[in-house]
């Protein structure tokens, strides 16, 4: 890890960010909008996964978004590509190495509830991990019972939100369901969700919560909504439909991040 930590420091140039973000699917425009960027993929990394995933470029991005030093996380690597919950353990202990002190994860979603359409954005307040796994199932000492009352931090959550109010843009806020993928839920399973009370689901982003609370980060987070969950609709579900809708939400989304950082 060490020389992992070193190569991105010398590549930073005294670049010191403190927040960093991972794009979700069909969210890497995000990263056009970093100036004096420095690029590195993830294959020039020894340890960070390389997602498979159409839409995840597989870089890290770093430079300033406004006037705020950031380092982007473009493209993650999924439970449901490697059948390990911990799959992007690694890449985020790099980050709080680098002195990171926030990460900000932001996914594609299915909405489940008919007043936040495709092309909303949905700040995340809480979650309910359906899928059972757990990132730090295997890890030593006491350390692994990590609290999640409050995983999502409250004066992150406050400036997103005040974020998006200064921009004009709406900001929905709900609970998300991580479903573990790689098929899309079933009609019956997004009643249960609804039931259960979540207001979205997807296939990404709660492992990565708990792993950053794990190494001390701070979290905010976000889901851009590209459809219906199953049965919603009648329409079966896809992730061309994914990746189509995405930038639509994204922009939201880029805006509301630029904002909140500046």
């Amino acid at each position: 890890m060490r020389k992992v930590i070193d190569l991105l420091v010398d590549r930073l140039d005294g670049l010191v960010p403190r927040h960093a973000i991972v794009l979700g699917s069909g969210l890497g425009s995000l990263v056009n909008q970093v100036t004096e960027a420095v690029r590195v993929p993830y294959g020039a990394l020894e340890g960070f996964p390389v997602s498979g995933v159409t839409g995840h470029a597989g870089e890290i991005v770093a430079g300033y978004l406004g006037a705020e030093p950031v380092i982007m996380l473009s493209g993650r690597a999924h439970y449901y590509e490697h059948g390990d919950a911990k799959v992007m353990r690694f890449p985020i202990e790099v980050m709080k190495g680098l002195g990171v002190q926030s990460l900000i994860l932001t996914n594609s979603a299915g909405s489940l509830r008919e007043d936040m359409p495709p092309g909303s954005v949905m700040q995340i307040s809480d979650h309910i991990n359906y899928s059972g796994m757990n990132p730090l199932i295997g890890e030593e000492g006491d350390g692994r019972f990590v609290g999640m009352t409050t995983a999502y931090d409250p004066e992150l959550t406050l400036d997103m939100r005040n974020a998006a109010i200064r921009c004009g843009i709406p900001l929905f806020s709900g609970v998300y369901m991580w479903f573990s993928g790689p098929s899309f839920e079933t009609p019956a399973e997004i009643r249960l969700a609804r039931t259960l009370g979540a207001d979205a689901v997807g296939m990404s982003t709660v492992p990565e919560v708990i792993l950053a609370r794990y190494f001390g980060l701070k979290v905010a987070a976000a889901s851009v909504i590209t459809n219906f969950g199953a049965g919603m609709t009648g329409a079966e579900l896809s992730h061309a439909e994914t990746k189509d809708m995405a930038p639509v939400g994204g922009q939201r989304l880029a805006a509301i991040l630029k904002e909140m950082l500046a």
